[in-house]
């Protein structure tokens, strides 16, 4: 009894140490972006954040390449820390980013993911959060840029950005 007790607390413990993320990922339903799912990805995630920003009576946006490369790498960045955060390995924020490319827009927010989904499921993921919603449907927003990184295990990196 002592035994199976100590092993329970023991496997609550350690499954503490886990990342969600790890636990919910089996190889079958890991979304790889092949060459022809990537040549689509940024009109799919363009036109579904018209639609919801049409349907919440807001201007519709445009895709800036310049702001795409910001998000590109980004992206990137993320996988080697090896952490989803709005920090760049050099200190950088999203706004050192923007205002260092020379991007003549004001940035109103910055979405990341950690993830094996797709864009679609990722912009849901984002849609479901206060946060990470009112900057897709931000009043002011014009611009978006995004991109991703995916790592050999399929985990991808996603990075949104929105200005003005």
């Amino acid at each position: 009894m002592f035994r199976s007790a100590l092993l329970l607390i023991i496997g609550l413990a350690l499954s503490g140490c886990l990342d969600a993320v790890e636990l919910v990922n089996n190889s079958s339903s890991t979304y790889w972006i092949s060459k022809s799912k990537a040549a689509k990805i940024h009109t799919n995630v363009l036109d579904a954040v018209n639609e919801l920003r049409v349907e919440n009576d807001l201007y519709k946006i445009s895709l800036s390449e310049e702001l795409n490369l910001i998000a590109k790498a980004h992206s990137k960045d993320m996988y080697e820390q090896d952490r989803a955060w709005h920090f760049g390995s050099d200190g950088s924020s999203p706004l050192d980013r923007v205002v260092r490319t020379g991007f003549s827009g004001q940035l109103l927010g910055e979405n990341i993911s950690e993830t094996y989904e797709s864009e679609l499921e990722t912009l849901n993921a984002w849609m479901q959060r206060s946060d990470t919603r009112s900057i897709i449907l931000h009043e002011k927003a014009r611009y978006m840029g995004l991109s991703w990184y995916q790592a050999g295990d399929g985990k991808i990196w996603w990075t949104q950005v929105l200005t003005r």
